[in-house]
């Protein structure tokens, strides 16, 4: 008996030891889930002084509770409109908790709120001090409705747990005409005892819920209407937390139903928090560091939490989605997602879920190709066709498994068919650019077809539809689109060295100030600047251009120097570095451009520059420089803090920059590890070693992911 019990205080002890080893190196206590959610202020930063009534579009992140690329992403709402993400640190009431999130002003579906006691029904005021969140997880107290909050979900359900202080009128609101997008129409209607089901229009998503206490009735205001909300009261007597369960679907209640059934059922708020933590402890544990202070450590790990948010799950367990016909149809070994927001996500993020999750990102590419079987075309987001690189790109490292023929004919069909997936296609086809109007006095928010940037962009997307030709042997193709990927020299302006809009006669626009950004005319978003160096794939034909190294090199110094103009304003055109905007997605390439001249020395210091000043900014260090827009804003740290970025997302290659931790071990799903190392201090690279042989240039392999080894990077400086 002494033997029995001595062995077991011995292995209570190995575990507990076991236990403690693997706290000690959990990532997620790194994971500051509030980044993103405060505003910028700062004129320094902003490069101009808010108008009156603006919020800096900066960070628009949510705080929830929210699995990798999960259906449901259950958060906090302290305002509906004109907020992107519903959430703002500076705010101090709560309006609801939604369970549809992107930090893009829409979404934010479902809204429910517990109250007692109180016929305010405009939310609660609430404080920092009783607020906390890790990746999975949500809690706040309320404190005009004395309810302590407690949120955890799972892929498609949400699990909410409150704690009443008072157990008598005990209320539950849906405030189903209320979300970050337009809703159209809702309903909500009681089922037994305990559970509840509904709609709510505009992004149509159903509801399934269940309650651990009975429903005393349900009040139901202006069903349907805009102004309209539903009240449960809950019936009185059962002391204890309130548990409410809910199922998502974008098909019916009863895939909400089913959806609720098989991810939660009987489990426990515990349960299912504690399966959130594993999942998100595994995802971030696959990039271990050594060396670096505490906050680039919160600042990769938040980073890298909030770039595994989307694209967002759209089948439900039983396979089921609406596809982009709205018919109802079944998803055969895959899962369904939405569309990636390709303008942003291609340059890095979606190369960063291809690594981390290749099996996300095959089902993804599926998804795409089930809307192109629908529609004739990939589908594109926002601007350009960015669908091609991403596709190639993932195709290219070695993310195969989907029809890739079929899906190589459908961006074909993007690139040549008129009208279809881009706009003004003839233009760029007949001219090798598109043309704007000739506006006289244009302003920020003048309407046109941003011509500049969609040529530059169109000629990117043809050089990456060319790459996965050339490795399908359609060398036809190839050729056409490799001639076509040229065309960003057609608005290349040498007497201003600048990447200028063209009338449809072929004249240069005049007059051209080249720091003044557009929305839309001649440049998306952006202004002459901050376009003029993008042509990721053909940098040396850029340079060129310039005339050679020297000049290139000298204005892309003016880039970085040339003082941003206070009086132009345009949202999301902020966070100056000179004329380069980081807070925007146009020219986040350019700071790399200085390796291409043999001059990494000075891309590290823009680079540098960035990660220490851009990000973790603001009062309470929670601020970023601008909307993280699907996590591309992250992604960009993930990777520079690392040391490596996919300067053109379509290749299977990573430019060299040093990073911040003097040891990297990124682990790939298939079990292979590449080390980073940085045994100097140094912040200026000399030499790069790839598994201690020199390395030619500033480029590395991606073979380096699919096979292992080691990268070493030695540098100089202090």
């Amino acid at each position: 008996m002494r033997k029995r019990c001595t062995s077991l205080l011995l292995i209570i002890m190995f575990l507990s030891t076991a236990v403690k080893s693997q706290t000690s190196q959990t990532n997620m206590k790194y994971v500051n889930t509030f980044i993103g959610t405060e505003a910028v202020t700062d004129p320094k930063v902003l490069g101009f002084e808010l108008p009156e009534d603006w919020r800096a579009w900066s960070g628009l992140t949510f705080p929830g509770s929210s699995l990798p690329n999960a259906m449901v992403q259950l958060s906090p709402m302290t305002k509906y409109q004109p907020a992107g993400a519903g959430y703002e640190y500076e705010d101090s009431v709560i309006v609801g908790f939604t369970h549809t999130n992107k930090g893009h002003w829409n979404l934010g579906n479902v809204p429910v709120l517990p109250m007692s006691n109180t016929d305010s029904k405009s939310g609660s005021r609430f404080s920092h001090k009783n607020e906390s969140a890790e990746p999975g997880y949500y809690q706040v107290y309320l404190d005009d409705y004395k309810v302590n909050v407690r949120l955890t979900s799972t892929l498609r359900t949400g699990y909410h747990k409150y704690e009443y202080k008072d157990n008598h009128n005990r209320q539950i609101m849906f405030d189903l005409s209320k979300a970050l997008s337009g809703v159209n129409t809702w309903n909500i209607e009681q089922i037994g005892k305990s559970a509840l089901k509904g709609f709510q229009g505009g992004e149509n998503v159903y509801f399934y819920a269940i309650l651990n206490t009975d429903i005393e009735k349900l009040e139901i205001e202006s069903a349907g209407k805009k102004d309209g909300y539903a009240i449960v009261h809950l019936a009185d007597g059962k002391k204890g937390p309130v548990e409410l369960k809910i199922g998502l679907s974008f098909v019916s209640t009863a895939n909400a139903k089913e959806n609720l059934d098989k991810e939660i059922g009987n489990k426990s708020f515990e349960t299912v928090r504690n399966e959130a933590h594993r999942t998100w402890e595994k995802m971030l544990s696959a990039i271990q560091v050594k060396g670096g202070t505490e906050k680039q450590k919160v600042m990769l790990y938040s980073s890298l939490y909030r770039s595994l948010l989307w694209p967002a799950l759209r089948s439900d367990v039983n396979g089921e989605f609406k596809d982009a016909k709205h018919a109802v149809v079944k998803a055969v070994n895959y899962n369904y997602y939405t569309e990636p927001s390709l303008w942003d996500t291609y340059r890095n993020k979606d190369v960063l879920l291809g690594l981390m999750s290749p099996q996300v990102t095959t089902d993804v590419i599926k998804s795409m190709k089930d809307v192109g079987d629908k529609t004739g075309f990939i589908p594109t987001f926002f601007h350009g066709d960015h669908g091609a690189s991403s596709i190639a790109g993932a195709y290219l490292r070695g993310i195969d498994n989907f029809d890739v023929k079929g899906t190589y004919e459908i961006l074909l069909r993007n690139a040549n068919v008129s009208p279809g997936a881009r706009p003004f296609l003839d233009e760029y086809l007949k001219k090798g650019f598109i043309s704007d109007p000739d506006v006289a006095n244009p302003h920020v928010e003048t309407k046109a077809r941003a011509g500049v940037s969609k040529t530059l962009e169109y000629a990117y997307d043809d050089y990456s539809l060319a790459q996965m030709a050339k490795k399908l042997g359609d060398t036809a193709n190839y050729r056409i689109l490799m001639a076509r990927s040229k065309n960003y020299k057609n608005i290349f302006d040498p007497s201003t060295r600048f990447m200028r809009g063209r009338l449809e006669n072929g004249d240069w626009i005049t007059p051209f100030n080249p720091q003044y950004p557009y929305y839309e005319y001649m440049y998306r978003e952006a202004n002459a600047w901050q376009v003029s160096f993008y042509a990721p794939h053909d940098m040396k034909g850029l340079i060129a251009l310039y005339g050679g190294e020297k000049g290139f090199e000298s204005k892309l110094d003016s880039l970085f120097t040339v003082p941003w103009n206070p009086k132009h304003i345009a949202r999301n055109v902020e966070s100056m570095i000179g004329q380069y905007c980081h807070g925007n997605q146009p020219d986040h390439e350019a700071p790399f451009s200085y390796h291409f001249i043999g001059k990494p020395e000075k891309s590290q210091k823009i680079i540098d520059n960035i990660l220490n000043n851009l990000y973790g900014i603001g009062d309470h260090s929670l601020a970023l420089c601008g909307m993280d827009d699907a996590g591309e804003l992250s992604s960009w740290y993930v990777f520079t803090a690392l040391g490596l970025y996919p300067f053109s997302a379509t290749d299977a290659e990573y430019i060299v920059t040093a990073p911040l931790f003097d040891e990297v071990k990124w682990t790939t799903p298939n079990g292979k590890v590449l080390t980073i190392t940085k045994p100097e201090k140094g912040r200026d690279i000399t030499e790069i070693k790839v598994d201690g042989k020199d390395n030619k240039g500033y480029f590395i392999s991606h073979d380096l992911f699919k096979n292992g080894g080691k990268v070493e990077i030695l540098t100089k400086g202090s």
